[in-house]
């Protein structure tokens, strides 16, 4: 998902986008560890899924703070 389709949505959604994300990071994880990954580039999507996420929650905190 883009950044700017991210914008739109709440904190709360956000939040609820990150859950979502980790359980998907963790199970990727887990199928890597067993060998059973088909698709290796996944992780990367996902890892940069979640530090988009991250990035954009601290710039809400950060304008309503300021």
């Amino acid at each position: 998902m883009k950044a700017k389709d991210l914008r739109k949505k709440t904190k709360d959604e956000l939040g609820t986008l990150l859950i979502d994300l980790s359980r998907e990071r963790f199970n990727l994880k887990m199928q890597k560890g067993t060998g059973q990954l088909s698709k290796p580039d996944q992780v990367k999507k996902v890892r940069r899924e979640i530090a988009r996420v991250h990035t954009l929650i601290n710039e809400m905190a950060r304008s309503t703070h300021g």
